[in-house]
């Protein structure tokens, strides 16, 4: 999980330049929707409220990279080891998505989601997005799916 500012997006070989160039030009007055960037590559612009930890699970991916990235508000994510995970719905190969229980312990990281900073989020990794900072509040939030080939 690589966590940094939307100014070196191009250092990561896994975006491509067109679609760092679809990521810089987001703002918080991007409509909401699907966006197809390239054949192997999409994103979809979200508004949605902030939760308490405990209505937020980890989750994880097989198909797809994820980047995250909010337009508007604050979010925090975090991140654990999938072997310090028990999973709480299969893999849904269809939405290629899992779900975890929430552990007990701290996650190996968090982050603070924040406008012009973004997440780079391996197939490999398990994240818990939507978290509030302090109290539940409104956000916009790009998520880009790179097909892992």
């Amino acid at each position: 999980m690589i966590c940094d500012n939307l100014e070196n997006i191009l250092k990561y070989g896994e975006i491509s330049e067109k679609t760092a160039k679809f990521l810089m030009s987001l703002n918080a007055q991007t409509p909401v929707g699907h966006y197809e960037i390239d054949e192997n590559v999409y994103a979809n612009v979200d508004v949605y409220e902030t939760r308490t930890i405990d209505k937020c699970k980890f989750e994880a991916h097989k198909k797809y990279i994820d980047i995250q990235m909010l337009l508007d508000g604050n979010e925090q994510l975090d991140c654990i080891s999938f072997n310090k995970l028990i999973v709480s719905e299969d893999y849904d190969e269809k939405r290629d998505i899992m779900f975890f229980e929430n552990p007990e312990e701290l996650p190996d990281a968090s982050f603070k989601l924040s406008v012009q900073r973004f997440v780079l989020i391996y197939p490999h990794e398990a994240h818990r997005p939507q978290m509030a900072l302090d109290k539940p509040s409104k956000v916009k939030k790009v998520v880009v799916k790179i097909l892992v080939k």
